[in-house]
């Protein structure tokens, strides 16, 4: 696979929703979880999306429980704790694993493309981040304690770019 355009995954709703949708567009991946230390990143999330959407930029939420179980909720506890506590208005998707032999192909392939710490493939908690670029591929992979405005310098430079 070149980019993340090339794959899909099913929404909240459990509609199939294929990510060549957000082409041409600067993308966060972020794998998320609701009872989890970093649960609070989610405000950070919705901030970035709100100001950059108009730009061409998306925030994009996977739910885990691969880390502490701490995403124990199916999809309807998830949309109602995402909008109800956060206000959440960025595309959640169905709950994936990231890790093992059931990950997720989109996150086998981001992992291939960022490897994290030591080449280490696996993403190691909630909240690892994957900042893409406009033409889909991966520009850079942020630790689970990297706060959301943290990104925002290297968001605002991927969205001054040129689509390629």
């Amino acid at each position: 696979m070149d980019n993340v355009y090339q794959f899909s995954a099913e929404s909240l709703a459990g509609q199939p929703v294929s990510l060549s949708q957000f082409e041409g567009k600067v993308l966060l991946i972020v794998n998320t979880a609701s009872e989890c230390g970093f649960t609070p990143q989610y405000a950070g999330l919705q901030r970035l999306h709100e100001r950059h959407a108009g730009r061409g930029f998306a925030v994009l939420g996977f739910p885990c429980n691969q880390f502490g179980k701490q995403e124990p909720g199916d999809a309807q506890q998830i949309g109602q704790f995402c909008e109800t506590r956060f206000q959440v208005s960025f595309p959640m998707f169905a709950k994936i694993d990231v890790n093992g032999a059931n990950a997720h192909p989109l996150y086998r392939w981001l992992t291939g493309q960022k490897p994290g710490l030591l080449g280490i493939e696996a993403i190691k908690w909630n909240f690892t981040k994957f900042l893409l670029r406009r033409d889909g591929t991966v520009y850079k992979r942020y630790a689970p304690t990297t706060k959301p405005e943290d990104i925002e310098a290297d968001i605002e430079t991927l969205l001054a770019e040129p689509a390629r």
